[in-house]
């Protein structure tokens, strides 16, 4: 088995698609009206799945947290300190919630926390360096 993506579950996908399209640059081919959306970024494939349709599939109701939870995040990374600062200010600016303004940590990384409208937590974050695997 390989790692094909990472699904995201959705109560509201027009919302959900224009914050990632339009304030995280993710490139997004289907329409805001689409049950089920691919977003790329970076090569890595993310979806977006509405929770109703994800239920009526299953035959299942799940429980979902509301307001900012914990769950799992999304990391971003660019190359210097700075840029996490602007993209930090960019995407609050764009209508980001704001979670943990930019810090730098013991460990020597520069990172913040914001969240999408669902409440889902992203990190951007950089060791002030361009990113190597």
């Amino acid at each position: 088995m390989r790692l094909d993506g990472v699904g995201i579950f959705v109560n509201d996908m027009a919302t959900m698609v224009r914050f990632y399209r339009d304030v995280l640059g993710f490139e997004i081919t289907e329409g805001e009206d689409a049950e089920n959306v691919y977003l790329v970024k970076d090569g890595t494939l993310f979806m977006l799945y509405e929770r109703k349709n994800f239920e009526k599939m299953t035959s299942r109701k799940y429980d979902y947290l509301k307001g900012i939870n914990g769950h799992y995040e999304i990391a971003l990374y660019v190359d210097t300190f700075e840029e996490v600062d602007a993209q930090y200010a960019r995407v609050t600016a764009l209508g980001a919630q704001p979670v943990l303004e930019p810090t730098t940590e013991p460990w020597g990384q520069r990172t913040c926390y914001i969240a999408d409208p669902e409440g889902n937590l992203i990190e951007i974050g950089s060791f002030n360096r361009p990113f190597e695997r």
